[in-house]
């Protein structure tokens, strides 16, 4: 416990934290200022956790707390009785639950990190199926899931060039360097621009120049061209000088096949003519009668035999699935038949036929004898794969050979050759073998005389310091080779002075009539650009006098400008509130003289002398309406059931209200609500 406690101050002292910590102050937090902490760690795992707890209800901290350890996949030693007192130890910020949980995200805040941030986008919200009915959401749903999966494949392909090598500061630093290179050399092309225009006929040299570098271009491709022909060709001559000894082999070998004193059955149809044969010709009778044996033979057996199998899987294919009581009916005609066959087999041997017997006896030895064949069939098909497989190796190695150095393998007389030379290279190796080891110890006996040498100058060395002690000159030998060495050194280093000396003399003589030459070439452009500068001067004072000029019209030009720009933007304003008004007026007039139009129709219809029209009338209908609802309410009225019930009261609502006294008139209350609903039908 104390190592954890250990780690986690440690840890909390380090950076992003840096709570400077030590193991008493952390050890006597009290339980908020814990769970405080433990929520400063898991805000730097995920930002979305930065919460002051203050503000915050313990409910919604544990809740939030527990979801996010549950995404990041924390599991609390113990069982299910210990997960309640791991809630409720985080809750009250007890430091047995706490200390656990830092400990575990201090460990591993990297890696917890990286799976905060794919939580967000990878964990799949649920969708109730009656609501995937729904089109719009269902595709909503769709269009989620697909780009959840994108962001799988571009998580990954991210982890992938992270992991290549490929750092974004490397490539921010070299695109700045490229960058400030390119500025560069836009610099300096814009100095030599400058540079160049004052010369004669720029324009055309540019082109030249510009022809120049296309050519050298184009140099540069016909060169590499020509390389690759060459190379074409080197191929092109090392496989005809190899077809050339493969044709001069078999020409070889056809000119040393000799008739061999044996003779073969060559088979026409099926006569047999005997004839002498060679090697080539006993080769190819072997190879025509195992091709005779495989076709006649063995490829019909095979094609009998899946044929059979075909034959039988179709037949099964084709019957009805069987069941258990169809197995077993088969089962049991299976052992019939294996016991008449058992019957058949003894009731034979009880007749001991003799001729049957050495018939049997034949038969075995040629199923034994086809039996063997088709073996050495197998085996001989399988030589010839491996043959055929080993020969296409060989031919790779070959060509990967002639790919790596360009020789060629040999074969026959060359290599027979380059043994002999190998030969004869082994024996000069040998005898400069031999010598160098003769030197190698002559070098021993010359190292050793030479450590002898320095023994004995060392030994005469001390022997001359010590008389040197005796008669008081101590250090005489040693001063007098430093001095002997030091001139020496000092007439190397006069030589090289006077070599230097003349070397500069002549330099500054070279340096001075290059001078005086590149003078007299530019006195006359140094009159002309003194002339040149006053002109300048001039010009520029008179730029700068047109320029101020320039400037203070352009200041009162767009003080203008801007005053009109004001103006505009005014009458702008003002035009559209003209526009709307004049708009919503011709509205209203259109409205007035919809209803003048529908006034004039109805004084028309309730003035017409014709009835049907007069019907039409809207005052008609309503006078129409009245009198029936007036004619209903008497009816009402005079029913003292519906009195009782208090149906009337419901009537004066629904209907205009009696005008003679003999019935109950209704309030004005109700007559409103007459009105209203009347306008609203």
């Amino acid at each position: 416990m104390s190592d954890q406690i250990k780690f986690i101050v440690d840890s909390l002292n380090k950076e992003p934290f840096r709570k400077n910590y030590n193991l008493i102050t952390f050890d006597s937090l009290e339980p908020m200022q814990l769970l405080q902490v433990l929520s400063d760690v898991l805000a730097e795992i995920d930002p979305k956790q930065l919460v002051d707890l203050r503000e915050e209800m313990p409910e919604q901290t544990a809740k939030r707390m527990l979801s996010l350890l549950g995404i990041l996949k924390y599991k609390p030693s113990g069982n299910a009785t210990d997960m309640s007192t791991f809630r409720q130890g985080l809750v009250i910020g007890s430091k047995p639950v706490i200390y656990p949980v830092l400990h575990w995200l201090l460990q591993r805040t990297n890696e917890l990190k990286k799976r905060a941030y794919l939580a967000r986008f990878l964990i799949k919200l649920e969708v109730p199926s009656e609501f995937l009915q729904d089109e719009t959401v269902a595709d909503t749903n769709k269009q989620y899931e697909e780009l959840m999966e994108a962001f799988k494949t571009l998580h990954k392909e991210y982890e992938q060039l992270k992991a290549s090598g490929f750092s974004t500061a490397e490539i921010r630093k070299d695109i700045s360097a490229m960058e400030e290179e390119k500025d560069q050399l836009i610099k300096r092309v814009e100095h030599l621009k400058k540079r160049v225009e004052t010369a004669q006929n720029y324009q055309w040299m540019l082109k030249i120049a510009r022809q120049l570098r296309v050519e050298k271009e184009r140099e540069e491709y016909l060169a590499q061209q020509k390389q690759e022909q060459k190379n074409q060709l080197f191929y092109a001559v090392q496989r005809l000088q190899r077809v050339q000894n493969q044709l001069k082999s078999m020409r070889q070998a056809a000119a040393d096949a000799k008739p061999e004193i044996e003779t073969g059955f060559l088979h026409v149809g099926q006569a047999a003519l005997k004839l002498p044969t060679s090697g080539l010709m006993k080769r190819l009778e072997e190879e025509i009668k195992f091709n005779l044996y495989m076709v006649t033979e063995k490829f019909p057996k095979e094609l009998e035999n899946k044929k059979k199998e075909l034959h039988f899987l179709q037949k099964v294919v084709s019957e009805p699935a069987m069941g258990h009581s169809d197995l077993l009916e088969l089962e049991s005609k299976i052992n019939e038949i294996n016991t008449e066959i058992n019957q058949l087999i003894e009731k034979k041997m009880m007749r001991n036929e003799p001729i049957e017997g050495k018939l049997s006896l034949y038969r075995q030895q040629a199923s034994i004898i086809s039996r063997k064949k088709e073996a050495k069939a197998e085996e001989l098909q399988e030589a010839k794969e491996k043959l055929a497989s080993l020969e296409r190796e060989a031919s790779l190695k070959r060509n990967q050979t002639r790919e790596f150095d360009g020789t060629e393998v040999l074969k026959g007389d060359e290599f027979k050759r380059y043994v002999s030379k190998l030969r004869s290279k082994s024996t000069v190796f040998k005898k400069k073998h031999q010598i160098i080891a003769e030197l190698k110890a002559e070098f021993g006996l010359l190292q050793r005389t030479e450590e002898l040498l320095k023994q004995r100058h060392e030994n005469i060395q001390q022997q001359l310091q010590t008389m040197e002690e005796k008669k008081g000159i101590s250090g005489y030998s040693y001063t007098q080779e430093e001095l002997e060495r030091v001139s020496a050194l000092k007439s190397e280093v006069d030589e090289m002075k006077g070599r230097t000396l003349d070397d500069m003399s002549e330099m500054v003589k070279k340096l001075n009539s290059l001078v005086s030459e590149k003078k007299s070439a530019l006195a006359s452009v140094i009159k002309e650009l003194r002339q040149l500068r006053q002109k300048c001067q001039e010009l520029t004072q008179e730029c700068d006098e047109k320029k101020s000029q320039y400037d203070s019209c352009a200041a009162g030009l767009e003080s203008n400008r801007s005053k009109l720009e004001q103006e505009v933007r005014r009458l702008r304003e003002e035009c559209l509130q003209e526009e709307s008004r004049y708009h919503y007026t011709n509205c209203m007039i259109k409205n007035l003289e919809v209803q003048l139009r529908r006034a004039t129709d109805e004084m028309k219809a309730y003035i017409s002398s014709d009835q049907q029209e007069k019907r039409k009338a809207i005052r008609e209908q309503y006078t129409k309406n009245i009198a029936e609802q007036e004619n209903l309410g008497k009816s009402l009225t005079q029913s003292p059931r519906l009195e009782s019930s208090g149906l009337i009261s419901a009537n004066c609502n629904l209907h205009p209200p009696e005008t003679s006294g003999k019935t109950k008139s209704c309030t004005r209350k109700s007559w409103s609500k007459y009105e209203t609903s009347k306008n609203v039908a």
